[in-house]
């Protein structure tokens, strides 16, 4: 079933307002894959806040125009989900996943803070750490030598205070 222009026009408003909140585009050819699969695909991508979407490719340009994403348009081409996340690496990190687990989710590209990305780039992007995770990692790093200082006081109080029991014990005998 073909859209009208206004429908076509509807569709091309999403995705471009979609596009205007998004970091990262991913895109991938879904030639051979069953329906029960993209449903397992589009339901991981919901739990992640990725947008998912199935586009016809001249739409799709349409919409990236005169977005960070236009980079891409040279490769929309040929049957593809596109998906688009806030987050840098959700999309890139959902559609790296699953394509692992189903070889008939090939990566064909995406684009990034304006540049163009090949597969290998989408699958390098996806190799990132989220941000949570990222965050942690930086609030450990910051962690780390306050516990160090810590230690090395609460050490050097320790042997303070056992050299000051020593001294004490050592001069009670002396004083009786």
């Amino acid at each position: 079933m073909s859209l009208n222009r206004n429908e076509k026009a509807a569709v091309v408003d999403g995705v471009a307002a979609q596009a205007a909140r998004s970091q990262t585009l991913a895109l991938a050819e879904y030639r051979g894959l069953t329906v029960a699969q993209l449903d397992t695909l589009r339901r991981q991508a919901r739990d992640k806040g990725v947008y998912l979407h199935v586009l016809k490719n001249t739409l799709a340009r349409r919409a990236v125009t005169g977005t960070p994403f236009e980079a891409a348009a040279a490769t929309m081409v040929g049957p593809l989900i596109y998906g688009f996340s806030e987050d840098a690496v959700a999309a890139a990190k959902v559609i790296a996943d699953f394509a692992k687990g189903n070889d008939k989710l090939v990566i064909k590209g995406g684009a990034y803070a304006g540049r163009a990305l090949d597969a290998d780039g989408i699958k390098s992007l996806a190799s990132i750490p989220s941000r949570e995770v990222l965050i942690a990692q930086v609030a450990g790093l910051l962690k780390s030598p306050i516990q160090r200082i810590a230690s090395v006081l609460s050490a050097v109080a320790e042997k303070r205070g056992a050299g000051a029991a020593v001294e004490a014990a050592a001069e009670a005998p002396a004083a009786a």
